[in-house]
């Protein structure tokens, strides 16, 4: 039975000859993105500023004209109506009521009654009303949780493994996550409590990608004492290549439908876990690694190469 292999076995790529160039596009693409998170900022949903989102279906196709008049006559403020999945199904989104958090309920019942009334038969799928206060309080919980998973992370990393290692990790995981808000940014994907959670599990992908190659790399530290940290930083990315991109390849594919055919909410959190997959696996090759390389030269690998053969092959290799 014929096997596909996406990756040969026994590779021996030079990952560490573009650690400079890997490093610096990272650098640059973060910064870029924190330009962008203050301006023009984020497009933060309904859980973070407030407001309503009520999705229905109607017994026929959309008339959005009409559909603006009938809103608007309500005098609610700006409403914007988005058509998705078929033609019968409507998204309305409006603007906070007020700084009472009942003036929310009201007015999403308000529209409710009045879209029944219009069109008979109209089913309301999904109502969110958020009042004032309870936006700034989901904010605060979703930037504590950020918080939180974060240095939980750099503390398993820490009593992991050497400092080394995780510094390099934690820096790379600042900069992933500071890539995944430039891309929000980009995108103008809703930043909500869907996003918060789509932002922790790229964290803990990417985490886990990073420990898989450490590990290696640790490994190999032990069981080739004299080769070089450069070479030895390659091979252990080489011997886990298969893995790496076995394993986020699988994900990808599970995750794809989701973004296709999942509605708005699911679709934009699968979105974003996708950026997250290709992010977090080159991270590991082009950011993590070159990192250690750095950090580690003349701390991890002390010494020079001796008269075992893995280091002579690899002292004469360019």
């Amino acid at each position: 039975m014929y096997k596909l292999r996406l990756i040969p076995d026994n590779t021996s790529y030079p990952f560490m000859k573009g650690r400079i160039i890997g490093l610096a596009m990272s650098a640059f693409l973060s910064v870029i993105s924190v330009i962008l998170f203050f301006h023009p900022g984020l497009n933060y949903g309904i859980d973070f500023k407030g407001g309503i989102v009520i999705e229905a279906r109607l017994q026929q196709p959309a008339d959005f004209p009409a559909l603006r008049t009938l809103i608007g006559n309500l005098d609610l403020g700006h409403a914007a109506l988005q058509q998705f999945g078929s033609p019968n199904d409507v998204l309305i989104r409006l603007e906070r009521q007020g700084t009472e958090d009942s003036a929310a309920q009201r007015a999403a019942d308000k529209v409710r009654a009045t879209l029944q009334q219009s069109y008979p038969g109209t089913e309301i799928r999904r109502v969110e009303a958020v009042g004032a206060s309870v936006s700034e309080g989901l904010f605060r919980d979703g930037m504590l949780a950020m918080g939180l998973a974060m240095v939980a992370m750099l503390i398993y990393i820490w009593f992991r493994f050497e400092w080394q290692f995780g510094i390099g990790a934690i820096a790379t995981l600042v900069l992933d996550v500071t890539k995944t808000i430039g891309f929000y940014v980009i995108t103008d994907i809703q930043f909500n409590l869907v996003a918060i959670a789509a932002v922790l599990t790229i964290m803990g992908f990417s985490v886990n990608d990073k420990v898989v190659v450490y590990d290696r790399v640790r490994e190999n530290l032990r069981k080739y004492k004299t080769l070089p940290l450069r070479e030895l930083i390659d091979k252990s990315i080489n011997e886990t290549l298969n893995r790496t991109v076995n394993t986020s390849i699988t994900v990808f594919l599970s995750t794809l439908p989701l973004a296709l055919f999942g509605g708005e909410a699911v679709s934009e959190f699968a979105i974003v876990l996708l950026f997250g997959i290709v992010l977090a696996t080159s991270s590991s090759i082009f950011i993590a690694a070159p990192i250690l390389l750095f950090l580690g030269e003349n701390r991890l690998r002390r010494g020079q190469p001796s008269d075992q053969p893995e280091a002579k092959a690899a002292a004469q290799r360019p």
